[in-house]
């Protein structure tokens, strides 16, 4: 451990002790990993020697916008304060489209900090003191909604490829959250694995940043498609839903489901939905019925 790492860690539990003091209350902060606190300090302390996991929360806070808490996820990594840290805002008073140009500025409000000076108190404060604009803001007049038909939108379609997926809660995750976002395509599970998303681009990036959390490694994006649309996206989407794929394995070896799928009938499900050009893109190999 070098000392710039120490002293990152270090600011890090301070940080921690300023917010715990701050918002006392249990479920005003939230951690990922509830022993996440204790082993960076076992870590600092010598006791443990590998590097502990990355310090995830989320912070609930009061406004005096709505009787809602808005909640602030933050991610730090293990040079924090001298990297940014990694902060991304949900309120279910602001529509979509208001949630993404918060974060824009509460990204940009982070930048213009000093980069070594610990900021999510600061983060926390800023969220307090400007929310309500943005509340404000996300009223709809009525000339607004009146053309509403007019608005375009930016269609998005991410491929992405993991060495596996097999845990029934992952894939509940999957399901859940694409659902939530009214995002269609489909999750096929196994080894490999492989997820297709369609929708609102806004939307299909809170997906990718989702299922993430809090380390999911061995995942990848291997390619995107994006186009402006006006009216229906309907008319665009190459899927009806979102779905869960589980096509016929090969060797069945006994060890936590560790079998390869199909990849033959993979190919044949992406031909139906006009996608067989994917297959090089996620394999490197060219698909066979």
């Amino acid at each position: 451990m070098n000392a710039t790492e120490r002293e990152c860690l270090e600011l890090q539990l301070l940080e921690m002790e300023m917010l715990f003091s701050m918002f006392p209350n249990k479920e005003d902060i939230v951690l990922e990993d509830t022993s996440s606190v204790l082993r960076v300090q076992r870590y600092l302390e010598g006791i443990c020697e590998s590097l502990p996991p990355r310090l995830d929360f989320s912070l609930y806070l009061k406004t005096e916008a709505s009787p809602i808490k808005l909640q602030m996820h933050v991610s730090l990594p293990h040079n924090y304060p001298k990297a940014e840290p990694q902060l991304f805002v949900r309120y279910s008073a602001l529509d979509r489209q208001q949630q993404n140009i918060l974060n824009k500025c509460l990204e940009s409000y982070i930048m213009s900090l000093d980069r070594g000076e610990l900021c999510i108190t600061n983060a926390a404060q800023w969220l307090q003191d400007n929310i309500s604009s943005y509340v404000q803001s996300a009223k709809p007049s009525e000339e607004a909604e009146s053309h509403v038909d007019e608005i375009t939108d930016t269609f998005h379609r991410m491929w992405i490829y993991s060495h596996h997926i097999y845990r029934q809660e992952l894939r509940k995750k999957i399901l859940d959250c694409a659902k939530h976002l009214n995002l269609t395509g489909f999750c096929l599970t196994g080894k490999p694995g492989v997820i297709c998303i369609e929708g609102l681009k806004g939307q299909c990036e809170e997906f990718w940043r989702d299922i993430r959390y809090p380390n999911w490694k061995h995942i990848s994006c291997k390619h995107t498609d994006s186009k402006q649309v006006t009216g229906n996206l309907d008319a665009v989407r190459l899927f009806n839903s979102f779905e869960e794929l589980q096509f016929a394995a090969h060797g069945d070896y006994g060890l936590r489901n560790d079998y390869h799928m199909d990849l033959g009938q993979f190919f044949e499900y992406l031909k139906q939905h006009k996608s067989e050009h994917i297959f090089q893109i996620l394999f490197g190999i060219e698909g066979k019925s």
